[in-house]
């Protein structure tokens, strides 16, 4: 149908001569790919509508703190399985392991409030270690959270899956595949947008909350009344690991508690997400940040400790899943072939909730879907951190491009590719996966914390109000607290992991490293070779034009009209020989037409077509240094896809050619088919096509909606 676009939706439309809309035409019909991505991602959003994807605390808390909520899923099953090598009398130093990690989460947290409120732009750590330390730290920050990212959602989702399949019989031996198709529809969830995603987030991420702290507290109360239960495993024993089985020297023991204590540390992760999305909070942006880190490391203290105590004091055992063979019976006899092993939140929901079912598969529901939606922290913050880096030349820019939704399209689909390459490559387990943890994170906390220590330094030099003085010494006692303690953490974890896998991440951190420095490096020296100088404003001595001729038809003429009006000094018509019948008769139609532009032919005995043109243009080139070649290749637009197929072949592979010659300037003159009205007509449908909410919101007026 044909119709006039009018109103204020189309600020921008054409008008004539006399100051009336030119008509546009809109098709009642839609293509198949554009209603695909209109269902998978939603309506496009204009630049403009980039404060309504803001987030409120309310929902910037389960968006950007999901992961490090949900760590302690499993953060006190790893401290479990390192304390199970010397047995079960390990088990008595949890709670301590449980408060030293929680006084480490404290400190981080508290420094990175100072961050968000020094560095409120979205840079984070990355940010943080340019401006204070330069470059090289800055990259190595960002190498470091961007494998720390990819490790994020690998070990969540895995983690997430391998619970699941605790439940769900028939997901057992297909965990990878599966962890690969909720990548992918996380994926999809954020290429809607961050306010989308984060809302339908909500939900689960408080389920999950309300669940731990609802079991602790039921749990507290059975147990002020003398009837908390043990869990299934509390009448089973544990054999020591070999080397474990006497009684541990003083340096063992600081060994196996070292270790407890790093592996502990994966609660730690996602707390810098926050300081990476300080552009994703409504204003005031740095307050609400704050609040949300503040937020995120009491609930995670609260829980982390809850579940540990509720353990210890519940009677837990627990393994190594690949070393079950070292659970005992209370006889000394071997657990049942084929024992299943239920994660720590497992047991204890199960047993806490003996007689209230929906209670433990509240939990347990809860629990896996958090532990999927954790990495949900890291798709918003990948791609922030590369948009950044990609600002900044140490990536490609295209990840720092918005897509339909506003949201860093690139960014999140490359982050899903990488994440399941790692899924694949590690079969999906959490236990191989969880050693390459952490090292990356606190990278960035050190770093982090020292460029905190030199900003306030340096603010300090200028600042003589006393009051504003006595906040940044406060500030900066802060931050140097936290360097401490992620620095003696980050020795742990780095002594205690490295053989354990901890390498491979640093090989990929700097794997990531040296790419970002090439880029960079390639970014500069192309900038360097694009610098206009004076030699630039010369002219070219003389332009030496060339249209291409296959057939002498209405492209052919119209690319020879418009070489013409260029005025080039010199013009001619090329055609390749290849069949002298059709030579003759472009020769003949040529004489026929009388055209004033000569005709050149080149003789091809071979058949090819691209070659003698390429080493014409290139022979007047050389004849004339100093001047240019315009060479003119006539093209059909279409507008099907399968029609550019049977079109423009020659053209296509004839530019790609000519745009590695010095002095030869490739223009294309269009000629559009009838086929091409069909793709002129679905762009003028999307940028004017009238949809629901335009009327309510004032993008049209009531009567174009009538139209």
């Amino acid at each position: 149908m044909i119709t006039t676009c009018t109103g204020s939706r189309y600020p921008h439309r054409r008008r004539d001569d006399v100051g009336a809309p030119l008509p546009c035409v809109l098709l009642s019909a839609v293509g198949v790919g554009d209603v695909s991505k209109r269902i998978l991602l939603g309506r496009k959003l204009r630049s403009s509508q980039l404060g309504e994807t803001l987030l409120p605390k309310k929902v910037a808390l389960p968006v950007f703190a999901s992961d490090a909520l949900s760590s302690v899923a499993y953060a006190p099953d790893e401290v479990f399985i390192m304390l199970s090598m010397a047995g079960v009398t390990a088990y008595a130093f949890s709670w301590k392991i449980g408060i030293a990690v929680a006084l480490v989460m404290l400190t981080v947290v508290a420094s990175y409030r100072q961050n968000v409120h020094a560095y409120p732009s979205g840079g984070g750590d990355y940010e943080v270690a340019t401006v204070n330390l330069g470059s090289t730290a800055g990259v190595t920050v960002g190498s470091a959270l961007l494998v720390d990212y990819v490790l994020t959602v690998a070990v969540s989702i895995s983690s997430g899956v391998q619970n699941a399949a605790s439940a769900i019989g028939f997901l057992s031996g297909h965990e990878a595949v599966v962890a690969a198709v909720l990548v992918l529809v996380l994926m999809a969830l954020n290429l809607r947008g961050v306010r989308e995603s984060g809302t339908l987030f909500a939900i689960p991420t408080y389920g999950f909350m309300a669940g731990i702290i609802g079991m602790a507290l039921y749990g507290l109360l059975l147990g002020l009344t003398g009837d908390l239960p043990d869990v299934e495993s509390a009448k089973l024993t544990i054999v020591p690991q070999p080397g474990y089985e006497d009684e541990l020297t003083t340096i063992g023991l600081i060994v196996l508690l070292a270790r407890a204590f790093s592996s502990g540390c994966a609660a730690l992760t996602g707390v810098e997400a926050i300081s990476n999305g300080v552009p994703a909070f409504r204003k005031p942006k740095s307050r609400n940040a704050a609040t949300t880190l503040l937020l995120l490391g009491t609930i995670a203290i609260t829980m982390l400790l809850s579940i540990i105590v509720l353990a210890r004091n519940m009677g837990l055992k627990y393994v190594d899943p690949h070393d079950i063979d070292r659970l005992r019976n209370a006889d000394g006899s071997h657990v049942a072939k084929g024992y299943d092993q239920h994660t720590v939140i497992a047991q204890l929901a199960k047993a806490i909730f003996s007689d209230f079912p929906p209670g433990f598969y509240f939990v347990i529901a809860m629990t896996g879907i958090i532990l999927v939606l954790a990495a949900n922290t890291a798709f918003n913050g990948f791609p922030v951190l590369a948009s950044i880096l990609a600002r900044d030349g140490f990536a490609p820019r295209a990840l720092g491009s918005r897509g339909d939704r506003l949201a860093y399209s690139n960014g999140i689909v490359f982050l899903a590719v990488m994440a399941i390459i790692l899924i694949f490559a590690f079969n999906a387990e959490t236990t191989r996966l969880i050693q390459l943890y952490i090292v990356g994170v606190f990278v960035s906390f050190n770093l982090s914390q020292l460029g905190m220590i030199r900003h306030w330094t340096r603010n300090l030099k200028s600042e003589k109000n006393p009051a504003v003085r006595r906040r940044m010494y406060r500030s900066r006692a802060i931050n140097a607290f936290g360097l401490g303690m992620t620095a003696v953490v980050f020795v742990i974890v780095l002594v205690t992991k490295f053989l354990a896998g901890a390498w491979i991440a640093i090989v990929a951190m700097v794997v990531f490293f040296l790419i970002m420095r090439g880029i960079r490096r390639h970014y500069d020296n192309v900038a360097d070779e694009l610098a206009a100088d004076e030699e630039d404003r010369i002219m070219p001595t003389r332009v030496h034009s060339i249209v291409l001729i296959s057939k002498l038809n209405k492209p052919a003429l119209r690319a020879l009209a418009f070489a013409k009006a260029t005025r080039p000094n010199v013009l001619e018509a090329v055609y390749v020989s290849i069949d002298p019948a059709d030579t003759n008769r472009l020769l003949e139609d040529w004489d026929e037409r009388r055209l004033e532009v000569p005709l050149k032919v080149l003789h091809s005995p071979y058949r090819e077509l691209v070659r003698p043109i390429v080493e014409y243009a290139t022979e007047i080139r050389k004849a004339n240094p100093r001047g240019v070649v315009a060479v003119y290749i006539p093209e059909y637009v279409v507008g099907r896809w399968w029609e550019q197929v049977l079109h423009n072949q020659t053209a296509l592979r004839l530019k790609g050619r000519l745009l590695f010659t010095p002095g030869v300037m490739v223009t294309s003159v269009p000629y559009q088919l009838r086929s091409s009205q069909i793709a002129r007509e679905r762009d003028l449908r999307d940028e004017f096509r009238v949809r629901p909410g335009d009327l309510r919101r004032g993008d049209v007026d009531r009567r174009d909606a009538r139209r």
